[in-house]
């Protein structure tokens, strides 16, 4: 993953909000969550929510898929890791040693 990538889905999840949105979709498995479950899980405004979904998806962190009339948003765990890999694979590297 690029810098730049890692940057702009940090920044993402640099809102509170959004980052409550987050953690709460990762910890639901990868079924994800219908939206509608989501608002009531967050007492958010639906428009609001919509709204930093929005921005989770544009960097990746998050992909919908509508079921019938329902609409599920689903973690991409592999996003998730990657970032991760951004920083642990540069651990203690000027060390020349893992951490």
């Amino acid at each position: 993953m690029e810098l730049n990538d890692v940057a702009n889905a940090l920044k993402e999840l640099g809102h509170p909000t959004r980052l409550a949105v987050y953690k709460s979709l990762v910890k639901s498995g990868h079924e994800g969550v219908p939206v509608g479950e989501l608002q009531k899980r967050l007492d958010i405004p639906a428009s609001t929510l919509s709204h930093h979904i929005a921005a989770l998806v544009a960097v990746g962190l998050v992909r919908q898929n509508r079921q019938g009339r329902t609409l599920y948003c689903l973690p991409q765990y592999e996003v998730l890791n990657e970032i991760m890999a951004f920083f642990i694979d540069e651990c203690c590297a000027d060390k020349g040693q893992s951490c």
